[in-house]
C-alpha cells in the first residue's frame, strides 16, 4: 500500500487539501491537471467516445498523454472504460457518476477561461513589457 497517502485517512482529521499525502490533495491535484480538465470537458455529461475521437477533439495531446490521463481517471473512479468483444476490440470511454459530479465545475472553469482569455493575454503582454523595461544592467 502507498504509505504516503495513509496518514490523512488514518488520523482523526477531516480530509484537508493542505496536508501532504492526503487523498483530498491527490483528488485536487488530479482535477488540476491540464489534460484532466479537457478530457472531462470532451466527454461531458452525455458523451461516450472512442480513443481516436478524443484524441482528435483534444488538439495537441499526444497518444501517450491521453492514455495516461484516461488510466489515471479510470483508476480514480472518474472514467469508465468499456471494451466491446470485437476484433479488434472496440473501446469507449465515458464519465462515471463520480466523474459526472465534476462536470459543472469543469464547465465553469472552461467558461471562465474562454470569457477572460483576452484579459489574460493583455495582462501577460503588459507584464512582459514592464519586466523588459525594468531590467537595468549592472554597470561596473
Amino acid at each position: 500500500m502507498d504509505t504516503t497517502l495513509e496518514h490523512c485517512a488514518s488520523t482523526p482529521h477531516e480530509p484537508n487539501v493542505f496536508l501532504d499525502g492526503c487523498f483530498a490533495r491527490e483528488a485536487m491535484t488530479r482535477l488540476g491537471g491540464k489534460w484532466t480538465v479537457l478530457v472531462i470537458k470532451a466527454l461531458g455529461p452525455q458523451e461516450r467516445m472512442r480513443f481516436g475521437e478524443l484524441r482528435r477533439k483534444l488538439d495537441g495531446i499526444t497518444q501517450k498523454m491521453l492514455t495516461q490521463t484516461l488510466r489515471d481517471l479510470e483508476r480514480d473512479g472518474m472514467v469508465n472504460r468499456l471494451v466491446y468483444p470485437t476484433m479488434p476490440p472496440r473501446v469507449e470511454y465515458s464519465l462515471t457518476k463520480l466523474g459526472l459530479s465534476t462536470v459543472d465545475l469543469i464547465e465553469a472553469i472552461c467558461d471562465w477561461a474562454e470569457q477572460h482569455s483576452e484579459e489574460v493575454r493583455l495582462a501577460r503582454i503588459a507584464f512582459d513589457e514592464r519586466a523588459t523595461r525594468d531590467v537595468q544592467p549592472i554597470s561596473g
